[in-house]
């Protein structure tokens, strides 16, 4: 806490702003003159206009602390950058090969999905599993692996609800996801150059599929240009009383954080001018954004009513009707039959790294 309240404060002095989205991000403005610093630690990444504000926000930066120059990005946080003709590959291939040592399983065989289409995972089906420790491990191990792997993010979802009491069953769901990732080991995210100035969202849920809770499960995936920028897998605190209700919760979720990332990208000086597009394949889910009749059904989820209607209101967001089959985000609420998972993994731009 000391360093970082000291390196703020130093920054502050050479005309770096505190990012109100992120607390780590520090923000330099002078005319056409622009630099971003995002901290981690110890660990910094700094990016400028030109090469000469660079090398001299370096020089200031090293006259106050004990720093290296590393020279252009290629490894941050376990994270591999690799640059191509057509953009930037991130891996976390070393990571990945670490995970599936560990567990001892680098001759298995590989599959070619995390997770199976069969129903999902009970908490109390099968024994308990012997090392309790172990399975919180690998879980956890599997949950920064999502991180540049949007592929496998339902599937360390589902084994991550079961921390608190794991059985066999559930280790070997972790099992699966670690053979996927053996035969996927050399695939990263892809970035390419593309326009900012458009959000693209997609959000879907899976009504009442917690075989013990009967909560339902929301996934979104969002697009920054042509770019995956922010995506998740997460359980809805509540229970839903209609497939409508789990999907406008997931709605709501996606328009928050379309709002955080317009707020940040206002900061970094490339606001969003235009409206974010949310897709959703619910037709119920998309009359309410619209509807101002409140129905009996609905009285459950007026917050987030009101609150994407809201943002409609300021032009902010259009929701919009998608397909089932060109439904990105159901990759992060449920099992899928292998080629359609393919199909929505290649749309993720999640490929096998550049030659």
């Amino acid at each position: 806490m000391a360093w970082y309240t000291q390196f703020a404060d130093f920054v502050s002095t050479i005309g770096f702003t505190h990012s109100r989205s992120d607390n780590f991000l520090f923000i330099y403005r002078r005319g056409s003159s622009l630099a971003d610093i995002l901290l981690y630690v110890d660990d910094i990444i700094l990016t400028a206009s030109s090469d000469a504000l660079r090398q001299s926000i370096m020089a200031m930066l090293t006259s106050e602390f004990a720093m290296k120059d590393l020279g252009p990005l290629s490894y941050f946080l376990r994270i591999a950058v690799k640059r191509h003709s057509g953009g930037l590959f991130l891996s976390q291939r070393k990571y990945a090969a670490e995970i599936i040592e560990r567990v001892g399983m680098s001759s298995c065989k590989s599959t070619p999905t995390p997770v199976d289409a069969n129903p999902k995972l009970s908490a109390t089906a099968g024994a308990p599993y012997k090392d309790p420790t172990r399975y919180r491990s690998l879980a956890g191990a599997l949950q920064y692996l999502t991180f540049i792997r949007p592929d496998i993010t339902y599937a360390v979802q589902q084994v991550c609800l079961f921390m608190h009491d794991p059985r066999v069953e559930h280790i070997n769901a972790i099992k699966r996801i670690i053979r996927y990732i053996q035969g996927t080991l050399d695939y990263g995210l892809h970035l390419y150059p593309s326009s900012t100035s458009t959000l693209v969202s997609y959000t879907n849920a899976d009504w009442g599929d917690c075989p013990n809770t009967r909560r339902s499960t929301s996934g979104y995936c969002m697009f920054l240009g042509n770019n995956l920028v922010s995506w998740s897998a997460k359980r809805q605190a509540t229970l839903s009383h209609s497939s409508a209700e789990a999907e406008y919760r997931g709605v709501a979720n996606v328009v928050s954080e379309s709002c955080w990332l317009r707020n940040l990208l206002l900061e970094l000086h490339c606001p969003i001018q235009k409206a974010t597009l949310v897709y959703c394949d619910n037709i119920s889910g998309i009359y309410l954004s619209g509807n101002p009749v409140q129905h009996q059904r609905t009285k459950h989820i007026k917050m987030d009513i009101q609150f994407v209607r809201e943002k409609i209101a300021k032009g902010q967001v259009r929701v919009c009707h998608v397909p089932s089959r060109y439904q990105i985000a159901e990759i992060f609420t449920k099992g899928l039959p292998a080629v359609l998972f393919k199909d929505f993994r290649d749309s993720l731009s999640v490929q096998n790294r550049p030659l």
